[in-house]
């Protein structure tokens, strides 16, 4: 016994110095993991927790199975799931018809988001839900031009606030529902936590939209050393192919609905220069339409309508490719491109250097930095040196740029288009893992494995793009969280503190230890996993009420919200990682965020659930 307690007291020191660690700049979250779980092999190998029989009770092959638990694996398929998702851009309809509220309500925009998240929560798994709106919260905080930092953990809130409301909005209700009734109690009914949760689920939700954009910082949402792109606006030129989509489109307003936040310059029709305005104007085919915008409007006008991209293509010389290739825009990539000092194209026009048949990268527009240029087409302009070409090509095609000695590729601005040609695949293969882990036809860790071979067998993710999407922070933090849960359960850590707190809560009424009894468990499931936390406190909590002779369910209703009160750290729950890349967070955003809604959320509960369920 007294060596059991010693093991138990040296695994609250590794979560102590963990918890430090994670949280500090200093050390690399990576580093800090891998550190967690060495030590506790080392430790449980030379001072093995041994049972009266002599029996290892925690070998490292219980501490290391935290690579095979259905929460990781189900984690890292789903961020391989979302990866298609965007490279797809199968989301880019329903994101333009719900950024139409930008404009004049770019809150309420917001808040019609975070509602949905939460609503859709109640009903199915929160982490697919929040892998659905990542990319639409990332566009969304671009056109609204906000950091995405500001909008992500929000997002992960809102669909832990929505898994309070009903019994399958989360695993954690379900796993406290058959607890109590392996203990006697009767099931719990589908809304019978529906009423409170949706009080804690409004005050947390407020808290989200109005609190934690003024706490998180506003991070430059910049992914694998990446630049931001730059706002000076290309000359570009694009001749008007017969089946091209721009043909008999009409302006409004002097702008074509399909060139948005772009300036026409000219538009040359046979032998005549059209000037603006272009008032009710219709394109033609052959007409040769020179405009200037920014990479960004160019990448818009594009992703709304790659079928631009064929009018850029069409004017390249057929027999430098197949028609097979000309008409096909997947993996097709965006670069930058500047003209080198001593570069053999300065002084001479785009139509002069075969630049296509040399490099096989197709160029869109200039950009010349020293001064606009007005009134040239972008064929007859003659490079200098510094000038910018944006160009289009294979992504190959845009690397071997980097031993041409004419240009210098410009890294970080390379971006790859969206393969919208496969966005229906995309979106069914995403549907069908929604529906089999919602509907319990397979179980989620299933589903999303079977969803991530799918987006890569079906193309919509080749092997590179899949591997990338897969953060190493997320993977080794969850394998150090499920190491440190397993080494606190098996030396009777979470036991013992539980027991603990209830001796100094004894005499105190009934309302006052329900309130205690929350932030207990809402302190714990911050450590350990929220499912853990779940299975831990529900025999407590029925003891409890016994005890006190009150209806043992209403505690059981409060280790349920407190369980889910997963907000303080980035191992409290699944979707919290989920959004640590896309929104650029470190170990002490969340704490800063989430620590004061635990907080809120016990005040609400302390008030409420005394009066809703007779108390006091």
């Amino acid at each position: 016994m007294v060596e059991s307690q010693l093991h138990m007291w040296l695994v609250f020191g590794f979560i102590a110095v963990a918890m430090y660690a994670f949280a500090s700049d200093r050390i690399e979250l990576e580093i800090s993991a891998i550190s967690v779980i060495s030590g506790l092999l080392l430790l449980f190998y030379f001072y093995p927790l041994l049972d009266k029989d002599g029996n290892d009770l925690l070998t490292a092959r219980q501490l290391l199975a935290g690579l095979a638990d259905p929460a990781l694996i189900t984690v890292l398929s789903l961020l391989v799931v979302g990866q298609g998702i965007v490279r797809t851009g199968a989301l880019e309809k329903p994101i333009r018809q719900l950024v139409t509220l930008r404009r004049h309500h770019p809150i309420l925009a917001i808040t019609l988001v975070l509602t949905t998240v939460l609503v859709i929560s109640a009903f199915m798994n929160n982490t697919p839900v929040v892998v659905i709106f990542i990319p639409l919260m990332t566009a969304l905080a671009e056109r609204l031009h906000r950091s995405t930092s500001t909008l992500m953990i929000p997002l992960s809130y809102a669909s832990i606030l929505g898994g309070m409301t009903t019994l399958i909005g989360s695993s954690t209700n379900l796993l406290v529902s058959a607890a109590a009734v392996q203990a006697g109690l009767e099931p719990i009914g589908f809304f019978d936590i529906s009423i409170p949760g949706a009080v804690l689920a409004a005050a947390g939700l407020i808290y989200a939209l109005i609190v934690i954009p003024r706490l998180l910082p506003d991070r430059e949402a910049v992914t694998d050393g990446s630049a931001p792109i730059s706002g000076k606006q290309f000359i570009v030129q694009m001749e008007i192919s017969p089946d091209s989509p721009l043909v008999g489109e009409k302006a409004v307003a002097g702008q074509f609905p399909s060139l948005r936040n772009i300036t026409i310059r000219f538009i040359q029709r046979d032998d005549k220069l059209l000037l603006p305005p272009f008032d009710d104007m219709t394109l033609r085919p052959c007409d040769s339409v020179v405009f200037a915008g920014t990479r960004k409007s160019l990448t818009d006008a594009f992703a709304d309508n790659p079928q631009i991209l064929h009018d850029f293509m069409d004017n390249e010389d057929q027999s430098e490719t197949d028609s097979t290739d000309k008409h096909s825009v997947r993996d097709q990539t965006l670069a930058e491109v500047v003209i080198a000092p001593a570069s053999r194209m300065i002084g001479r026009a785009l139509h002069q250097i075969s630049f296509h048949y040399q490099t096989g990268c197709t160029v869109l527009g200039i950009q010349r930095r020293s001064r606009m240029i007005r009134t040239s087409r972008m064929t007859d302009i003659r490079l200098e040196a510094g000038d910018v070409l944006l160009l289009l090509g294979k992504r190959q095609d845009i690397t071997q740029l980097r031993n041409n000695p004419d240009v210098l590729l410009l890294e970080w601005s390379t971006r790859e288009l969206p393969a919208l040609a496969l966005s229906l695949r995309a979106r069914l293969i995403f549907g069908a893992v929604i529906l089999s882990a919602a509907s319990g036809f397979v179980p989620i860790v299933v589903a999303a494995v079977a969803g991530a071979v799918a987006m890569i067998a079906s193309g919509c993710l080749n092997i590179h793009q899949a591997s990338r999407s897969i953060d190493r922070r997320i993977f080794l933090l969850i394998w150090a969280a499920l190491g440190l849960g397993t080494a606190m359960q098996a030396t009777g850590g979470a036991s013992y503190l539980a027991q603990q707190a209830l001796v100094l809560l004894e005499g105190t009424g009934p309302a006052v230890i329900l309130s205690i009894f929350f932030l207990l468990v809402a302190l714990f499931t911050n450590v350990l996993s929220n499912n853990a936390t779940a299975v831990l406190f529900t025999p407590v909590a029925i003891s409890i009420g016994a005890k006190l002779g009150v209806d043992p369910m209403i505690f059981v209703f409060a280790v349920i919200f407190a369980a889910n009160c997963s907000f303080a750290t980035p191992m409290g729950y699944q979707t919290n990682l989920l959004v640590m890349g896309p929104g650029h967070y470190k170990f002490m955003d969340y704490f800063k965020a989430g620590a004061p809604l635990v907080i809120l959320l016990w005040i609400v509960f302390s008030i409420f659930a005394p009066l809703y369920y007779g108390l006091i």
